[in-house]
């Protein structure tokens, strides 16, 4: 950040009394920028006969591979009206928002994932903008090779052990770097 998003000054990065880190503070009127994590939120929307809805992506990053619907929280919205939002964006599916399921941390690319249990309303759904195509997927379909992001996997993972068990737990899981 070089101006102040308030009133256009230069900023510089100083150590604001009571903090401690250093912050982009603008020179003249002194407003703090705090620059804090994205939250991406999605949802693990579920047809009555247990198979899951997925999107392949048609954006970057991950062009053309597997993603369950999910995307940046907007101001002004609840993390699940967030994910009720990206579901019907992404794949023109309507959902009823269960319980939140999964969170990951991952602090080195600044992001907090959180993904809903739901349920599929209706079969009208069809690709969005950011999608290249929409498809519900059975347990031993989904197509693992080419899934999109690490969180995505592990929740599917889970998800399905869950549904065996008949108990579904909230994960909580704080992610590193991938090793290539």
């Amino acid at each position: 950040m070089k101006f102040c998003p308030e009133c256009g000054a230069p900023v510089a990065l100083s150590l604001p009394q009571d903090d401690h880190r250093e912050r982009h503070v603008c020179t003249v009127c002194n407003t703090i920028h705090y620059q804090n994590p994205k939250l991406i939120v999605g949802a693990i929307p579920e047809w009555q006969d247990g198979r899951i809805l997925l999107c392949r992506r048609a954006i970057e990053p991950r062009h053309g591979l597997w993603t369950l619907p999910a995307g940046f929280m907007e101001n002004g919205e609840t993390t699940a009206q967030a994910a009720a939002r990206e579901t019907l964006e992404e794949a023109n599916a309507r959902i009823e928002i269960l319980d939140l399921y999964a969170m990951y941390n991952l602090p080195y690319i600044n992001q907090v994932q959180l993904l809903y249990r739901a349920t599929l309303l209706d079969l009208d759904f069809s690709p969005g903008v950011e999608s290249l195509e929409v498809e519900l997927f059975g347990e031993n379909e989904i197509p693992w090779d080419t899934l999109a992001f690490r969180p995505i996997r592990y929740t599917l993972e889970h998800y399905f052990a869950d549904r065996k068990r008949d108990e579904f737990i909230f994960r909580n899981t704080d992610l590193t770097p991938p090793t290539r």
